[in-house]
């Protein structure tokens, strides 16, 4: 005789799949699930920049009500690579508001690590600012050709999706990522060679 569990887990639905679901029903309580796997994430990350644990917590509800808003003007693929973008911007946008001339110290790979597991290597663009001098970056940039530059501004810095980026610059989406690839290829040869 084969005895049934009392309980089964429930299984959790892949990423992709809540993130469609909520795209169509626009129900809270789908984004609130989806949300909630990369809390610890979104605090770790808050806590490398802010090194505040309680303006941390702060900050992942601010992130989540950010995302509730923007998550529908942007063509997200990969919702946990948005939301590190996402989150990363929101802290990078808070420190700007400090003083001018007021340093901010950002902690080192190895507490990164303890947050982000498996984090792939980060583009030049995403580096913080204590692994390479924002002065060289805008420098390189400085120097891409005109469309990538452009590009790069509205992808990284504006946050802006491939979609919105062919409206704004009346191109394709497939020139967009064209530059946008070719642009950070440029980029880290670039940073490369001012080490």
């Amino acid at each position: 005789m084969q005895l049934i569990p009392f309980y089964r887990k429930k299984k959790e639905k892949p990423d992709s799949e809540l993130l469609g679901l909520y795209l169509e029903t626009r129900e809270p309580e789908v984004l609130g699930e989806l949300y909630a796997r990369y809390m610890h994430l979104v605090y770790g990350v808050c806590l490398k920049y802010f090194k505040e644990p309680e303006k941390s917590k702060d900050a992942v509800i601010q992130i989540y009500e950010k995302i509730h808003l923007e998550i529908h003007r942007h063509e997200v693929k990969n919702f946990k690579s948005w939301l590190y973008v996402v989150t990363k911007n929101h802290c990078l946008m808070d420190l700007r508001k400090k003083k001018p001339g007021e340093t901010v110290r950002v902690s080192t790979e190895e507490e990164w690590g303890l947050f982000m597991e498996n984090e792939a290597e980060l583009h030049p663009v995403d580096r913080t600012p204590d692994e390479m001098p924002e002065q060289a970056l805008e420098k390189c940039i400085e120097r891409l050709k005109a469309e990538q530059r452009k590009c790069i501004d509205l992808f990284y810095l504006k946050n802006k999706s491939y979609r919105e980026i062919s409206g704004v610059l009346e191109m394709e989406e497939k020139k967009v990522k064209s530059h946008i690839q070719n642009a950070k290829r440029n980029l880290k040869i670039c940073m490369e060679e001012k080490k």
